[in-house]
């Protein structure tokens, strides 16, 4: 009885917090490095932005943001909780997405119309469109890859009718030296490979299936926005009309993938990464203010570029 005792006691030792344990190296191996339950801040938007679509980083406290009606960019203070600036570009329009790059800004129409503002910080910048012809429809996805000099579009639905693409979900290239559109895809996601990754790591995600039949995940992904983590250089992806969060490598294979909870994400419309890491998901306003989710990177060893 003593014996045993003392193997209880060292086990005990060694594994003080199991569950706990499990959890952070299940979500070590499927790639992702937030607790999506737990933000460190929620920053409540001003009313200007309750159709808030799209974020990108200025600097270590700014943003700026597009909403879906007009084409203006709010710079957004974060310390201050406040518009400290606004900058008219365009008409009105369905506005999705907007990502900086050094001293330009790029925002995306719904219509695959890509706007460039340059030295957006002087009163006399200037402003080009570019009509880039993604193939899809309701494009609302786009971030920059720095390695490869081009910007990423995701539209959100396909337009493709070959029945072998049904099953996939492809992102499309900029080049942002030539400023043309890179011809094909530069990324494909597998639906049926996310599905054997939610089997095979036990998700706890919607399923579907008729009545009588095995169910299988319920995966849509429908692509609100996207953006690449600065230090791991994984690809973050959301899908907003299904609330569901996924993270993929370079090569578009999925890493991590889990359904976000509706009272901390009503309606989720943008992504954006910090130099440091943190990470901030906006929120188009529903029954309240719009929202930024703010999740800081706390996992500063054992992550490495991939």
């Amino acid at each position: 009885m003593n014996t045993l005792f003392s193997w209880l006691l060292l086990i005990m030792n060694i594994f003080p917090t199991g569950c706990k344990i499990d959890e952070q190296s299940s979500n070590k191996i499927k790639g992702n490095e937030y607790n999506l339950s737990v933000p460190d801040k929620i920053y409540s938007l001003p009313a200007t932005l309750y159709e808030v679509s799209g974020i990108t980083e200025i600097d270590e406290s700014t943003i700026a943001c597009v909403q879906d009606e007009n084409g203006i960019v709010f710079i957004y203070d974060l310390n201050k909780n406040e518009t400290v600036r606004t900058i008219f570009f365009g008409s009105e329009g369905d506005y999705e997405d907007i990502v900086r790059v050094n001293n330009t800004l790029y925002i995306l129409r719904s219509d695959e119309v890509l706007a460039e503002i340059i030295n957006f910080n002087d009163k006399n910048f200037k402003r080009t469109v570019y009509p880039v012809n993604i193939p899809g429809k309701d494009c609302e996805g786009l971030c920059y890859d720095k390695k490869n000099n081009r910007l990423l579009f995701a539209p959100k639905e396909i337009s493709d009718d070959n029945p072998d693409n049904k099953g996939k979900r492809f992102i499309y290239g900029f080049d942002l030296k030539t400023k043309a559109l890179i011809k094909g895809p530069v990324l494909r996601f597998d639906i049926n490979e996310i599905e054997k990754f939610a089997i095979e790591n036990n998700i706890k995600i919607p399923m579907k299936g008729k009545k009588g039949e095995k169910e299988k995940p319920d995966i849509n992904l429908r692509i609100s926005a996207l953006g690449i983590h600065p230090v791991t250089n994984r690809i973050y992806v959301i899908s907003g009309p299904e609330r569901m969060f996924y993270v993929f490598d370079m090569n578009g294979k999925i890493q991590y993938l889990q359904k976000l909870d509706n009272k901390l994400f009503p309606q989720p419309e943008g992504i954006v990464f910090m130099k440091n890491g943190d990470m901030l998901i906006s929120n188009e306003g529903k029954k309240d203010l719009a929202t930024i989710v703010r999740f800081n990177y706390k996992s500063k060893t054992g992550s490495q570029p991939l």
